[in-house]
């Protein structure tokens, strides 16, 4: 993703930039891929009645993984030669699973939300259907977003996620990747968790906050911090790279620093790979709590028909 130029010498920022993402994608891709297979395979062994959650769960484990599989692919073209169609693979192999990643937690705040608001319904209305048709829509469009790509390297071969063709970095694919990728899922998160803030602190009844799974303020604000720190960075990169290569930006120096900094913030991005376990932790702590609740409602006609 680095710009070359006359003027610029990219050699040494890119070395740099290499043996950082060397140095932090090993740990990452290890640790991310262990933790990431303990939960897909815990979600689909144990947890036999599946819900929402336990869908939306799968599925962001599923996605973290491609995307961990994607980056040996990555670090290794991006240091060799390697044909356009493969290097457009791999690019679309991370990118789609980076945004399937970025919806998927959405999709789960969301949930939570409704859960917050409406505790008794929400728990109450459990069902899988919606969550399966919602993440099978969330696959289908991040895969024929990812169309594009197949067009932004040269015919020749090339380094991946290097070398990509000007139209990649054109305003007409940068401002609706920002806006429909980034800002606002990033306006649902903020909402969603400021609402959950506020109903939680401002819940008189003890019983109720023991009754909601989701009712943790520091879970909430944690994967608030958490989508802010991984995702906010790259796209900021990406609003900044977009500006290189419009000419905005002429200045050499600020070239370069853009150019690591765009490296740099790709490895925070990878980095949410790892973090998700913070979801699949607190995913089983709540499905726990919902099938105690749902054994209170069986034995409970009373609290089954006020739940409903």
């Amino acid at each position: 993703m680095t710009n070359s130029s006359r003027e610029c010498n990219f050699t040494a920022i890119d070395g740099l930039a290499k043996t950082l993402q060397l140095g932090f994608s090993i740990p990452i891709f290890i640790l991310g891929l262990v933790l990431n297979a303990v939960a897909l395979c815990v979600f689909c062994r144990f947890w036999k009645k599946q819900t929402k959650t336990s869908v939306y769960m799968i599925n962001l484990a599923l996605a973290d993984i491609l995307l961990l599989l994607s980056l040996p692919l990555k670090l290794f073209y991006s240091v060799q030669i390697a044909p356009g169609l493969l290097c457009s693979f791999i690019e679309s192999l991370y990118f789609v699973n980076t945004y399937g990643s970025i919806f998927i937690i959405v999709c789960i705040t969301v949930d939570r939300y409704l859960c917050i608001r409406n505790p008794f319904k929400g728990r109450a209305n459990q069902s899988p259907r919606w969550a399966i048709l919602i993440c099978c829509f969330i696959w289908a469009v991040a895969w024929l977003c990812s169309i594009p790509i197949y067009a932004f390297h040269k015919t020749y071969e090339s380094k991946c996620f290097f070398n990509m063709s000007e139209q990649a970095w054109s305003t007409p694919l940068i401002v609706p990747l920002e806006i429909f990728g980034f800002l606002i899922p990033l306006a649902v998160m903020v909402f969603c968790s400021a609402q959950n803030i506020w109903i939680l602190l401002n819940r008189k009844s003890q019983d109720e906050k023991k009754v909601e799974g989701s009712g943790s303020l520091r879970v909430i604000i944690i994967n608030l911090i958490v989508f802010l720190v991984c995702f906010t960075p790259v796209h900021l990169a990406i609003c900044l790279q977009c500006l290189v290569r419009q000419q905005v930006i002429v200045d050499c120096s600020l070239k370069q620093n853009i150019s690591f900094f765009i490296q740099v913030s790709m490895i925070l991005a990878n980095l949410n790979c790892c973090l998700d376990a913070i979801f699949y932790y607190f995913a089983a702590k709540e499905f726990r709590k919902k099938t105690r609740l749902e054994k209170v409602i069986e034995l409970c006609p009373m609290f089954k028909h006020c739940a409903t």
